[in-house]
């Protein structure tokens, strides 16, 4: 029991992106559902998340949330995946990994809750604008078959996730780039696996 990973997650939510790196980690993992209208926001949930969201993860005792350090850590925690970055592949695997739980993230949200800022206030912004920000991750998914090079790793998770959300909701334009590069990290038995297993937990949970 010292060494189990529990999963908290509920399957209208990012912990989808969990759900994929889990399954593409091969770890052993017990799934915790959280509720939004009750457990999320009340102990003992909150004891593990303070900002009552998810997805969460406790694994040897330590709580790890925010989808970009849990798909990080994963990497690490289970390193016989292959999902962790070589040497070569370190600076784009950081750089893209953060560059889509930061700048992007924001532009998203902020545009999608239309706040567009000012020339002035861009500079205070980390992603200065919107379409600045979608144009560098369409040039950063078209560098390579994958994000930190030609291999899968953690890194695709996220941000493959981004993509593919981004596009499926229309927070990101449909782009030729971004089709391609989704096309590719969705092809894999890890992410059909975890698809399926949120779909068949989501189903459990609707209304008869």
């Amino acid at each position: 029991m010292a060494d189990e990973l529990v999963f908290y997650t509920n399957p209208q939510s990012r912990g989808r992106i969990i759900r994929w790196m889990l399954e593409e980690s091969g770890a052993e993992y017990r799934t915790e559902l959280v509720d939004y209208a009750s457990t999320m926001k009340a102990e003992p949930y909150l004891s593990i998340n303070p900002m009552g969201k998810v997805p969460a993860i406790v694994h040897k005792g330590k709580v790890v949330t925010e989808c970009a350090a849990i798909c990080a850590y994963l990497a690490d925690a289970f390193p016989e995946a292959g999902l962790a970055p070589t040497e070569a592949e370190r600076a784009d695997y950081y750089r893209w990994l953060f560059f889509a739980a930061g700048p992007l993230e924001q532009a998203v949200t902020n545009n999608f809750a239309k706040f567009v800022p000012s020339p002035e206030q861009g500079r205070m912004f980390g992603y200065g604008n919107y379409d600045l920000a979608v144009d560098t991750l369409e040039k950063a998914v078209s560098a390579h078959p994958y994000i930190a090079g030609d291999r899968f790793t953690a890194a695709d998770v996220y941000v493959g996730s981004a993509v593919g959300w981004g596009v499926q909701f229309g927070t990101l334009p449909k782009r030729d780039a971004f089709a391609d590069y989704y096309g590719r990290v969705s092809a894999r038995e890890a992410y059909k696996r975890g698809n399926e297993l949120d779909d068949a937990l989501a189903a459990e949970l609707a209304p008869a």
